[in-house]
């Protein structure tokens, strides 16, 4: 029904900065809510981000002030600027949607159900 493909993602020093781009092969893609997660070894995956189809933010506590996200309609793409990028940022980060036209409440802790097949992000110290 959707396919999200991710990119962006490679080895950064700390203190650097890496734009991960995703983009949707959906019909009215406007419509929709799309977020970011991540997943690094050995934990549980994690919500990063979301931006609304009225492009209201959502980030999480680890990368407020350090990641933006925003999003170009036009090309059916989201993206994740990431800057002041730590070590502990290092993970597997993935893009989903919940294909939920118009939805118009939180995106925390909010359940997706499409996924991107993920890029690598490594931060060394």
């Amino acid at each position: 029904q959707v396919q999200l493909v991710e990119s962006g993602g490679g080895l950064v020093q700390a203190g650097g900065s890496l734009r991960l781009t995703c983009t949707a092969s959906v019909w009215t893609f406007s419509n929709y809510g799309m977020g970011w997660f991540r997943q690094a070894p050995g934990k549980e995956r994690e919500f990063v981000s979301a931006i609304s189809w009225t492009h209201t933010t959502y980030y999480a506590d680890s990368v407020k002030g350090r990641f933006t996200i925003f999003r170009d309609n036009a090309k059916n793409t989201i993206y994740l600027q990431m800057n002041s990028l730590k070590p502990e940022d290092t993970a597997v980060y993935y893009c989903a949607t919940d294909l939920a036209p118009f939805y118009s409440g939180s995106y925390y802790g909010r359940n997706f159900d499409y996924w991107g097949q993920g890029t690598q992000v490594t931060v060394s110290s």
